[in-house]
């Protein structure tokens, strides 16, 4: 009885300690597929800072990018391809 206690402690400790690190950052995190290059983009502060140079130069506001329509993705990716970054 008492071991049984132990291991349901040790997990429920386990878990809330794992929690916070396996969900931090999930809902910001975003992975896109670019077909025409047929490749992926993960959405991270770099590629927000370049689509937000991207609606710049377009005289856009801003708007969610999984909001955009197709083809305002496929100028984007793009616009990307010939932008890369210079870190």
């Amino acid at each position: 009885m008492f071991r049984t206690k132990e291991y349901l402690g040790a997990l429920v400790l386990s878990a809330a300690m794992l929690a916070p690190v396996l969900t931090s950052g999930c809902a910001a995190r975003a992975t896109y597929y670019d077909s025409y290059y047929h490749d992926y983009h993960h959405w991270d502060n770099r590629e927000d800072h370049a689509y937000r140079v991207w609606l710049s130069e377009r005289h856009y506001e801003y708007r969610d990018f999984k909001k955009l329509n197709k083809d305002q993705q496929n100028d984007y990716w793009n616009w990307r391809h010939s932008h890369p970054d210079n870190h």
